[in-house]
């Protein structure tokens, strides 16, 4: 019997252990899904755009869109979630840009004509890389513009806001962070422990100055709802909740006047307020 039991929990042990070893070597796939190929470009749902090209730090040429805005009440700068491309993102792009925004979206390294590999601290650069075009090639002023991202987009877009002076934040169906998620959908493994990634979304927020608006649904079926109230009550003053309603990747689209109208008041206020503090 003791061998019996012996060979069980070695068996257990083993099959533990592999599936530990599993999460370690494949977070990269489990994070990031890039697709390659764009599928339709700004053009196609009648907004004049440029396409634009820019380097990183490290040398990475990375490719993207800026869409001009016919009566411009600020400029976005939009990072998207880990799946796909820029060119999955025109729903969006034509709200921001029937709101008077005019918008920079750019791929990460590895996604769409972006060269490169993708890499947590890759997207960091990316980010970086994007503002200075915005700031330095554009010569638009920080406190004009506003920055958003969607998912994972949402921590790329809190990194840059927290280091950077900007007009406002908007983070829609954000994690907290990346071992936060993990540990919610592998409960029974040390995903903390073995997380190589943290994308700390909650953590970036506490250096974050400028308004913030937290976007998300309780419906959401990917991130928890929870996360958005986690992240709101992280956000320093002056800052705002919208509750949407849909799914994680329908939320925005199924909200409708809810999401635009509140996205519409929150940028209003917070360019105006931002433009007399500066």
């Amino acid at each position: 019997m003791p061998g019996i039991i012996g060979t069980a929990l070695f068996i257990v042990l083993t099959i533990y252990g592999s599936f530990c070893l599993y999460l370690f070597l494949m977070q990269g796939r489990m994070i990031f899904y890039p697709t390659g190929k764009l599928t339709a470009s700004p053009a196609d749902i009648g907004l004049d755009y440029e396409s634009v090209t820019l380097t990183t730090s490290d040398h990475i040429k990375l490719h993207g869109w800026f869409i001009p805005a016919r009566e411009e009440r600020g400029v976005l700068l939009f990072f998207h979630g880990n799946a796909g491309n820029i060119s999955h993102r025109l729903d969006s792009l034509k709200i921001f840009h029937d709101l008077g925004l005019s918008t920079l979206i750019i791929d990460y390294r590895g996604y769409g004509r972006s060269h490169g590999s993708i890499s947590e601290q890759g997207t960091y650069l990316d980010a970086e890389a994007a503002w200075r075009y915005l700031t330095e090639s554009r010569k638009i002023p920080g406190q004009k513009i506003v920055v958003f991202g969607r998912s994972l987009g949402a921590a790329i877009a809190a990194y840059i806001a927290s280091r950077k002076m900007v007009g406002a934040l908007m983070l829609e169906s954000a994690f907290t962070s990346i071992p936060d998620m993990g540990a919610k959908l592998y409960p029974y493994a040390p995903v903390r422990l073995l997380s190589r990634f943290r994308y700390d979304t909650r953590k970036f927020l506490h250096s974050v100055s400028c308004p913030v608006l937290i976007i998300h649904s309780p419906h959401d079926d990917i991130i928890p709802f929870e996360n958005g109230l986690q992240l709101y009550e992280s956000a320093g003053e002056p800052k705002k909740f919208l509750e949407i309603r849909g799914g994680h990747n329908d939320g925005f689209l199924t909200s409708g006047q809810v999401y635009t109208e509140g996205i519409r008041e929150f940028i209003s206020t917070s360019l105006a307020a931002s433009a007399q503090s500066k």
